[in-house]
């Protein structure tokens, strides 16, 4: 696997497809830039999902959200992107990306973007932020 930034993301098979469970993955280093001013955006990642057949391989993950650290996007573009791709790499059952970024000029701007497997329903025993 490389070490360089790219917008490939792995997956492994889920060791129990079996079961409704979910994962959470949390990334405080994610950067951007504005497409406006060409200044640096941060935000921390917060990524929870229930995986189907696949997951989500962390170093990967790690890399791609390096990947957008010389890119100009938009807060609301840039976090549906990531759940497109993410979704289309493992196919969850429930996916949600929680954009939180850092305060620019007096304005905090958080975005949240969900996915649902068409058909999918929560077990009584998962409880979703």
């Amino acid at each position: 696997m490389s070490t360089q930034p790219g917008k490939t993301l792995e997956t492994f098979p889920n060791p129990h497809p079996d079961r409704d469970y979910t994962i959470r993955i949390r990334t405080p280093e994610f950067t951007c830039l504005c497409p406006k001013t060409g200044q640096p955006d941060f935000a921390t990642m917060q990524l929870e999902y229930v995986p189907d057949q696949a997951c989500v391989e962390l170093k990967s993950w790690k890399l791609y959200v390096w990947s957008f650290r010389d890119e100009g996007a938009f807060h609301e573009d840039v976090s549906n992107r990531i759940l497109n791709d993410l979704v289309k790499a493992c196919q969850p059952r429930f996916m949600r990306l929680h954009a939180e970024f850092n305060v620019r000029g007096g304005v905090y701007t958080d975005v949240t973007v969900e996915y649902r497997q068409p058909g999918w329903n929560p077990t009584d025993t998962i409880i979703l932020k």
